[in-house]
């Protein structure tokens, strides 16, 4: 039986939304309120159109709510409440008045904050602006920005005239930037002069000429001043027009109304890891998106009007997204940028403490180097206002949930989490209702029919398997941008398993709903909850004459994943100091500092298929001492042998 750590007690279960929600189900449909997760989630699952459209009125979505489904045998051909309208901005910013709406903190301690009339009122001005430049419904806008709250407010804007938006954090180099963003032709760029990270300044400014002259469709650029520093000044450049975000906000606001778009309407484009070459361009519905995050929010999470949320996140990971709609339920949002250990390994919780965090999120690689740094944090901050700690970007250890409980806070909610880019929301996640269990996730998602699956399609418990959704559910991605006839869709999530949702962990369902995340099952990088490609990577490696060939791993080390680049030299190369600095200097100024392997070691021979393909998951296997499968695809087989037992990879 595995170890309870934590269980609400009674009077919270009651006072909960979770509660209030089977209450809500009462009044219309007969429901029993019984406080068992299990069977409301069952309900649920069983009853998808009255869930969802429940879902709807109990959020108070604003817009136009039409009950009509279509849920067809093809998932991927599934709609949710056709023909209804709404606004997703409008449902952001229904809060209009001098309250705190978002905080915005930096490394170095600056911070400032906007009201939610402050953020009304700039969002407004920004989409005046965007209309007076011709910025029409449907036209992208890419961000190459911090996480400030100029960047909420761009995002708003941008979703408010039903453009689309599509955001980098500035830790990404100017290739992958440029990789992404080309791919869905932006008509405006706005872009931070800078950012800070572990007290060194990184001038973002210098690769804009880089970025116009390969992605042509840019013809109007916003600059956006790193919060509490003078702005740094861009030469003009031929053919595009450039302006100052803090001179646009003198503007006059202009009475400005919402439009409904369909709830179908494209919000935002986010990308895949780039694994298998350029990253997939991953484009998400409105009116989906928000009904998830308002059912994650405000049943999974218990956060209510006036609740502070924080999530460290940059704006180039779906979290970010996610952190941005807690607005939908009136709280208050705190935006983080730098590092998180600045100066103080308790740099966060102190921060957690004096902005009286109700939410507070976090990577289970953070929680992991806290707890090697030995940090006690309850001896210091008390964090009464603290009800939640979601951590995911990789699976939280059994060590992990031991160490937040006996050094963070004893009577907290620890809900490990996990979904992914790809539905911009979760597939299994926590409850208020069930017992937090060491190692476990507690539960699915409300409405979410997600399994465990053997490589045969054979629903396990108690056995690693392959996470799976078996129905529809209304976040799925829109489209693929360049997707002809859904091709790339399709072959990323329906083709191992007929008509059935294949996410891509490895993972393992407990007797009790609870879940077990090992990582990733395919090759797709996940260092510190980072979800990187292997692409990318090579696009800097293929660039050095030294190198012939390269294939790159993730190898699971100390409870997370770290990056290994073994490299095919060219004669008479040899691999030396020089050389391994110089390729990991290049990864992290063209790729990300997240993209630098952490062993970088030198092979005689790289295994590939008959049809010359290089086989990461292969090596993988290989070097972690797992069974190597379809090894008969293979044209050399045996120069696998020299990646079993290296000893570089034992320290």
């Amino acid at each position: 039986m595995p170890q309870k750590m934590w269980e609400a007690d009674s009077q919270t279960k009651i006072k909960s939304n979770l509660y209030a929600f089977e209450k809500f189900l009462a009044n219309k449909f007969n429901y029993k309120p019984q406080k068992n997760f299990k069977k409301l989630l069952n309900w649920t699952i069983k009853n998808p159109k009255r869930f969802w459209s429940s879902m709807w009125e109990f959020s108070n979505i604003k817009g136009i709510k039409n009950d009509k489904f279509y849920f067809p045998k093809e998932i991927i051909k599934s709609k949710f409440l056709i023909k209804s309208k709404l606004n997703y901005a409008e449902n952001l910013l229904l809060k209009n008045d001098n309250s705190k709406a978002v905080t915005f903190i930096s490394e170095n301690g600056f911070r400032e904050e906007k009201s939610w009339k402050e953020l009304n009122n700039n969002t407004i001005k920004l989409i005046n602006f965007f209309k007076e430049n011709k910025i029409k419904e449907k036209d992208r806008i890419a961000a190459y920005t911090a996480n400030q709250i100029e960047t909420v407010e761009s995002f708003l804007a941008t979703s408010s005239i039903g453009a689309i938006w599509s955001s980098c954090s500035p830790d990404f180099g100017t290739q992958g930037v440029i990789e992404r963003f080309s791919q869905i032709k932006p008509k405006l760029l706005i872009i931070t002069d800078r950012y800070y990270y572990n007290g060194k300044e990184i001038n973002v400014l210098s690769r804009l000429p880089a970025i116009l002259r390969e992605i042509k469709s840019i013809k109007n650029v916003i600059i956006i001043t790193y919060p509490g520093k003078k702005s740094l000044k861009q030469k003009k450049i031929r053919g595009i027009k450039i302006f100052y975000y803090n001179k646009l906000k003198n503007a006059k606001k202009k009475i400005f109304s919402f439009k409904k778009f369909d709830f179908d309407k494209e919000l935002a484009i986010l990308y895949s890891s780039g694994t298998t070459g350029k990253p997939k361009c991953i484009c998400h519905r409105a009116g989906g998106v928000l009904l998830q995050h308002l059912k994650e929010h405000k049943l999974h999470c218990d956060v209510k009007q006036g609740d502070n949320v924080f999530y460290f996140t940059t704006c180039g990971w779906m979290m970010w997204n996610w952190l941005i709609t807690f607005l939908a339920s009136k709280a208050s949002i705190v935006l983080f940028d730098g590092f998180p250990l600045y100066k103080r390994n308790d740099l966060l919780f102190k921060i957690a403490e004096k902005e009286k965090i109700s939410l507070f999120g976090i990577s289970a690689k953070y929680i992991d180097q806290l707890k090697k740094l030995k940090v006690n944090i309850k001896n210091k901050y008390k964090l009464r206002d603290l009800k939640i700690i979601c951590s995911t970007g990789s699976p939280l250890s059994s060590d992990g949930f031991d160490y937040v409980y006996k050094n963070i806070k004893k009577n907290v909610h620890l809900a490990s989490i996990a979904g992914g880019t790809d539905l911009i929301s979760c597939f299994v996640l926590g409850n208020i209702y069930s017992p937090v269990y060491k190692g476990q996730i507690q539960n699915n998602g409300l409405g979410m029919n997600t399994d465990v699956f053997s490589d045969t399609g054979k629903s396990l418990k108690n056995k690693k398997g392959e996470l799976v959704c078996k129905s529809p559910f209304p976040s799925m991605p829109k489209l693929f941008w360049n997707d002809k006839n859904n091709e790339k869709y399709k072959s990323a999530y329906f083709k191992k398993f007929e008509n059935v949702w294949h996410h891509g962990d490895f993972a393992e369902r407990k007797s009790n709903g609870g879940y077990i995340i090992y990582g990733r099952s395919d090759a797709t990088l996940n260092p510190g909850g980072a979800r990187l490609g292997t692409a990318e990577i090579y696009s800097v490696v293929d660039k050095f004459k030294e190198v012939k060939e390269s294939i790159v791993i993730g190898q699971k080390w100390d409870n997370d994943v770290r990056i290994v680049l073994f490299l095919l030299l060219s004669k008479p190369n040899s691999l030396s100091d020089k050389l391994i600095n110089k390729l990991k200097n290049n990864i992290r100024s063209q790729a990300s500092p997240r993209h630098v392997p952490s062993k970088i070691i030198e092979v005689s021979d790289i295994p590939r298929t008959k049809n010359n393909k290089i086989v990461e998951l292969a090596v993988k296997n290989a070097v972690e001492g797992n069974k190597i499968k379809n090894i008969q695809a293979l044209s050399n087989p045996n120069a696998l042998k020299q990646y079993k037992n290296i000893k570089e990879l034992r320290v």
